[in-house]
């Protein structure tokens, strides 16, 4: 009787299905052509169709004719996206680069799987599970593939290091690796301290929390806020480091789209600077979220902003989930700085790639070189909150103080150096013959930073073999103008595979006109 009561409603609820099947289609919706158009195409089509590609490019052409930053992502794209936000991924935890096709380790990650296991700086990765992955032209992405894996399970890597003539073979147990967000924390100058945000994820906060307490204990009192580049991630993020600098129930963002209401985030006044100078750095690339903390410091007095006009990224968008993985991000709502300023760019619909140029046009047509070719409409006109000070939306954020692109900062030699990956083997090369050496004279990087220069005959070695590649300086002036940046960048390279970033930007940035204007604006 049971049974028969079963089949008895599982058959009505098929039936409701199925009239209610019968009412939508009988519908005269663009949905019944879609679905119409698809079932032809796969039906009667002369040649046979990809059915799940068919569907793919349907919703990518939707999608296409919407904002420029709605798309559609397939499974392995959307954890390719996710994982520099996520904050961690599963592996054995080492930054590598690849030199001679074989994987050397840079450093090993600290607290991890291969740290762990007994893998040090310069070690040579050239097997994975007894397959060589060293000399058999393998590609980067087969490499990780091969060394990523679940946590909890065991790879077997086979190591060759400098001194040691036998390879060496490691249990490297994976684990969850953290993905780190911010790229480098240092006093920059005394009672001034510097942090680099990447990008905004789902450690950012937790990270930012750290670096302004380690900053803190060592005398910072004002802070230079280095969002250069920085392409922004989650909106939740940016809300929650903005907190960390603005007093209570300052307004952060708001957020309101055509089917979404009005939505504000304030600031809860528990931030760990909430006094103390703040010069924000920025430029064309600063986007999305680091344009909400910008704006945010902005708009509410509590800083200035120091570089170029930002990208100009002021829509939000809701992540989508398909049931295969795959996703769709939909544009749903516009965010708005607390001066009510819209940053986001003009754009027309389907011009993507318009779009995209953007950046390009603006150096054509002198923006990013000259303040004068950058021009606001007074309907545009905004005013921050404390000073009344004039800014404008309509097109990224325009900084308190501009700094101009040096477009002849880099010779072209320089470029082409940099593109064929030579500057990046030749310190690779170098680090791995004397880094025992290295770390033996300079115990501390003050030491280095004070007393190291890049040799003059590893520049000459680096030259010779970009002439084997036809790649040469115009003349001497070039190599003359050209020689003082390559040993900045290539000392800055060998002191963060020696340390960590941070190290890295100590150097790099006594020289960034951008750093030192900021600089220059705090004192």
């Amino acid at each position: 009787m049971k049974k028969h009561i079963i089949i008895a409603l599982a058959l009505v609820t098929a039936l409701n299905a199925t009239a209610q099947l019968q009412i939508d289609m009988s519908h005269e919706s663009p949905l019944r052509k879609l679905q119409i158009a698809e079932l032809a195409i796969k039906s009667l089509y002369v040649d046979s169709v990809d059915e799940k590609k068919l569907v793919e490019d349907g919703i990518r052409g939707m999608l296409e004719k919407l904002d420029p930053h709605s798309s559609y992502s397939t499974p392995k794209e959307v954890k390719a996206m996710n994982e520099p936000l996520a904050g961690n991924f599963e592996g054995i935890g080492v930054q590598f680069n690849m030199i001679d096709d074989t994987l050397l380790v840079i450093q090993p990650v600290t607290g991890g799987p291969s740290e762990k296991a007994g893998i040090v700086a310069g070690d040579r990765i050239v097997s994975v599970n007894d397959s060589a992955i060293a000399g058999v032209k393998m590609a980067k992405e087969e490499i990780m593939r091969r060394l990523r894996g679940p946590k909890g399970t065991k790879v077997l890597l086979g190591v060759v290091r400098r001194g040691i003539s036998d390879k060496l073979v490691f249990k490297v147990t994976r684990d969850k690796i953290p993905v780190n967000t911010i790229d480098a924390t240092y006093m920059i100058r005394p009672s001034i301290g510097y942090i680099r945000i990447g990008s905004f994820g789902a450690t950012t906060h937790e990270e930012f929390v750290e670096s302004l307490a380690k900053l803190k204990e060592q005398g910072m009192r004002a802070l230079i806020l280095d969002l250069q580049s920085n392409g922004g991630g989650y909106l939740q993020a940016a809300v929650d480091v903005a907190n960390e600098l603005l007093p209570k129930n300052d307004l952060i963002v708001y957020t309101t789209g055509r089917r979404v209401p009005r939505m504000e985030y304030h600031a809860k006044g528990d931030g760990m600077f909430q006094e103390g100078n703040i010069v924000v750095l920025v430029d064309e690339y600063t986007a999305s979220a680091a344009e909400i903390v910008t704006g945010a410091v902005q708009d509410q007095d509590r800083g200035i902003v120091v570089g170029r006009r930002t990208f100009g990224k002021g829509l939000v968008q809701r992540p989508i989930d398909l049931p295969d993985g795959s996703m769709i991000r939909l544009t749903i709502a516009h965010y708005y700085t607390p001066s009510g300023r819209c940053i986001q760019k003009p754009y027309e619909k389907g011009k993507a790639d318009d779009y995209a140029m953007d950046v390009y046009n603006r150096l054509k047509h002198g923006e990013l070189t000259n303040a004068d070719s950058i021009h606001f409409a007074d309907s545009l006109k905004c005013y921050t909150l404390r000073k009344h000070r004039t800014v404008y939306g309509g097109g990224g954020i325009m900084p308190d103080h501009f700094v101009p692109l040096d477009t002849l900062a880099y010779t072209n030699f320089h470029r082409q150096l940099s593109a064929r990956s030579l500057i990046i083997n030749t310190n690779l090369k170098y680090v791995d013959a004397h880094r025992k050496e290295l770390q033996k004279r300079y115990q501390s990087f003050e030491q280095f930073k004070r007393g190291y220069e890049f040799p003059q005959e590893e520049i000459d070695k680096m030259v010779a073999e970009a002439a084997k590649q036809n790649i040469k300086p115009k003349d001497d002036a070039e190599m003359v103008k050209a020689t003082p940046r390559l040993k900045l960048q290539l000392k800055a390279l060998v002191a963060r595979d020696l340390w960590d970033m941070s190290e890295y930007f100590a150097i790099i940035n006594e020289e960034s006109e951008i750093v030192k204007k900021g600089l220059e604006c705090m004192e």
